[in-house]
């Protein structure tokens, strides 16, 4: 706009001065030329030069619309170096000239500049007044060869006044002003920040008006335009945290966590872009200040030269001249002194700043991973109670079928929430990279039907079925972790169950080559279902990324499955791979290498170890559990004495001591967190005189939390809850056995 306004007068100007003020418009207007093109560069010490000698030069030959240009030109200036009262000075120059030449659009763009300048001073109501009259002046213009350049400029002061309206709660007058607006979108090819910047300024009078969803949409279709346009990252990351803020009270937290996500991404860099100008205006002001000294020193030196003409003779002028120069070039050197001192003084300032910003960025991170941890730990705590109580309550065969039904539903809630928290405990793991993979005895077989079955009761809901096969000459048994492994196939089949309804998922299990220790199998996981489009591939594992369709599927989740497993089958030094059709299904498939167990078995077909062949080896086995919570002391309880477990319980650390002084046992569950005496407290005083018997810590905190310093506490080993049931035997069973192979080798020497 600037460039157009300053061609606008060029030819103007020249037809009403005799020809030796012609020749001096010509370099008035060449000189503001040059400087418009500094400007643009970035080269703001030049064009603030320029501008003050096209002034001064349009001064003495009253030339009003070249020292006008150069009024609003420099009035940028000043604005960009946040100087408000030498801008607003300029500006209203500008505007004393522009309404000399009774020119509308000089005076138009006057006004609307002291109005920007008022607005962003949050001066509303005299930004308002400024406004009103631009847009007075701006539909004046009549002439037909400026309609079309003038339509950027009416545009320009109704988005103005419609956003200083609204922010002085003028809503009526701020609709009004917004229709205008849009109208006069629908009649000219308008920019696509023009449309992006209305489509923003909509959607902050509907958040004035309480209709946050019409307020979601504006902010969406100007986000969408902005990332079009790409240029203004200012009002983008705005953008997003309206949106944000918007979408957070209509209910949407989901939506606004992403949008503030985007946010922050897009305030980063519209701030790394503003240090940039801030460091380009810092140098422009001490350079200009050094102009301005310059210029001063220049006019000192001139009238001395003149009086010294009228009173000395020359050599008194000469002695004169080489004083002053002297005293300029200390002048010259101080000033230099003193502006290397202050910028220096600057920037050990933004250094503190930036320390300070690292150390705030750091706390935000710790408290984020603590909150994260003690929310998870909240919500395992009463979700081991849910899932035990549900699973207790399905094992009896008295139950009718409603309510076999109604505990099935709730069980697959409860493991629905539990895989939620664990996904987003899996982000903040891998982002911290805590995540480390172990390795326990699995049985190939039993692990795949153990994943099938949790989603028994998904699988009657969208009428759909999971085929397991597994190759022949696969090893019933592996070594890996089978947590994590796990995991990955939940996640697969629960994506594929997501998005499949009335069909068939198969499981598959392939050998790929097999030796006397290690043996190499391709997962497979396929469905019939909608399927992935190719241009999704490259971003369906991104975190918080989701498949949208026609179909009227009912998508659930956080958007980090996908994402969990890439992280993890790389965990496991191998890749995730996908084949997809739209219409037809999806297959994800990955490739791993495994230890053989060679100590349990060599063949699927011989598979007979189930975990209930654990009852006759703990028959008699006395465990003591530790535990403050009732209900997880019932679930703890059933579940033990239904695999043959002699269990005793008690309810913080000083009740455990006293039965370990006064009775036997093969085992203690520990639950870390309890009154009076925790179980690490516990832990430790227990060793001081019975340094054999294993003691598993049990608790609803992420393992990673506790596992380094767990030796050094005296725990042999550590169980989360909710746990699986086959793990949680396998732990008991292996330190039991650990403890009396240790017994049997003290009594033999």
């Amino acid at each position: 706009m600037k460039t157009n306004l300053l061609i606008c007068f060029l030819s103007i100007t020249s037809l009403t001065y005799g020809q030796r003020d012609r020749e001096i418009i010509k370099q008035i207007d060449s000189i503001n030329s040059t400087a418009l093109i500094y400007y643009d560069n970035n080269d703001i010490v030049k064009s603030f030069n320029g501008f003050n000698k096209a002034k001064a030069l349009s001064e003495t030959i009253d030339d009003r619309y070249g020292n006008a240009i150069a009024n609003y030109n420099l009035g940028h200036i000043y604005n960009l170096m946040q100087n408000d009262n030498a801008a607003e000075n300029c500006y209203k120059a500008m505007l004393k000239s522009a309404k000399h030449t009774k020119d509308d659009y000089l005076i138009a763009n006057a006004y609307i500049s002291l109005g920007k300048l008022y607005k962003n001073n949050k001066a509303f109501e005299n930004a308002i007044s400024y406004f009103e009259n631009a847009l007075k002046y701006g539909l004046d213009i009549v002439n037909d060869n400026e309609k079309q350049q003038i339509q950027p400029l009416l545009f320009d002061i109704r988005i103005n006044l419609s956003e200083a309206l609204l922010n002085n709660n003028q809503f009526e007058q701020a609709l009004i002003s917004l229709l205008k607006v849009e109208e006069s979108l629908k009649n000219n090819t308008a920019s696509t920040y023009s449309k992006g910047y209305f489509n923003y300024i909509y959607g902050l009078y509907f958040v004035k008006q309480d209709l946050y969803n019409n307020a979601n949409s504006r902010f969406k279709e100007a986000i969408t335009l902005l990332e079009e346009d790409n240029k203004n990252l200012k009002l983008l990351s705005k953008a997003y945290e309206e949106l944000s803020l918007s979408a957070a009270k209509s209910g949407n937290n989901e939506e606004a966590y992403v949008a503030l996500l985007k946010h922050n991404n897009y305030r980063e860099r519209f701030l790394n872009e503003e240090k940039l100008k801030e460091d380009l205006v810092t140098k422009s002001k001490f350079l200009i200040e050094d102009y301005k000294n310059n210029a001063h020193l220049a006019n000192i030196e001139k009238l001395e030269q003149q009086q010294a003409n009228n009173k000395i003779k020359m050599v008194n002028l000469i002695i004169s001249i080489t004083l002053s120069l002297l005293f300029a070039s200390l002048i010259t050197l101080y000033v230099s002194y003193t502006s290397k001192r202050k910028l220096s003084k600057t920037l050990e300032i933004r250094n503190s700043e930036l320390e300070i910003t690292k150390e705030q960025a750091l706390k935000s991170s710790e408290l984020k991973s603590k909150f994260i941890s003690n929310v998870s730990h909240e919500l395992r705590t009463p979700l081991y109670g849910v899932v035990g109580i549900t699973s207790l309550l399905l094992s009896n065969n008295n139950l009718s079928y409603r309510d076999t039904k109604l505990l099935k539903s709730l069980k697959y809630s409860g493991d629905y929430l539990l895989n939620l928290i664990n996904d987003i405990l899996q982000v903040s793991k891998m982002e911290n990279q805590k995540v480390e993979l172990k390795n326990t005895s699995v049985n190939v077989k039993d692990l795949l039907e153990s994943i099938a079955n949790t989603f028994e009761y998904r699988l009657q809901e969208t009428n759909n079925k999971i085929k397991i096969y597994i190759d022949n000459y696969v090893p019933e048994y592996i070594k890996c972790d089978n947590v994590r492994l796990s995991q990955v196939l939940i996640n697969l089949i629960g994506n594929s169950v997501k998005f499949t309804e009335s069909g068939t998922i198969n499981l598959r299990a392939r050998l790929l080559n097999i030796d006397n220790n290690q043996v190499g199998l391709r997962f497979e996981v396929e469905d019939d279902g909608i399927g992935i489009p190719e241009e999704k591939f490259a971003t369906i594992f991104n975190n918080f990324s989701q498949l949208e369709a026609e179909n009227n599927f009912n998508y659930q989740g956080t958007g980090l499955g996908l994402s969990i497993t890439k992280k993890l089958i790389e965990l496991f030094e191998s890749k995730i791979e996908l084949e997809s059709e739209v219409g037809k299904g999806s297959k994800f498939s990955f490739n791993v290498n495994f230890e053989i167990d060679n100590n349990r078995t060599n063949s699927i077909s011989d598979s007979d170890n189930k975990p209930n062949s654990l009852i006759s080896e703990t028959k008699k086995r006395r465990i003591l559990v530790a535990e403050d919570n009732k209900i997880n002391q019932i679930v703890t309880k059933n579940l033990l004495n239904k695999e043959g477990y002699l269990c005793t319980i008690v309810n913080n650390g000083l009740e455990a001591i006293e039965e370990i002084k006064n009775n036997n046992f093969d085992l203690i569950l520990m639950d870390i967190n309890m009154p009076l005496m925790n179980g690490n407290e516990a832990t430790m005083a227990i060793r001081k005189f019975n340094d054999t018997i294993p003691v598993i810590a049990l608790t609803a905190a992420d393992i990673e939390d506790v596992k380094e310093d767990h030796k050094n506490i005296g725990y042999d080993d550590i169980i989360t809850k909710p746990f699986d049931n086959y793990e949680f035997f396998q732990i008991l069973s292996a330190n039991i056995n650990k403890q009396r192979e240790i017994t049997k080798f003290i009594k033999a020497s």
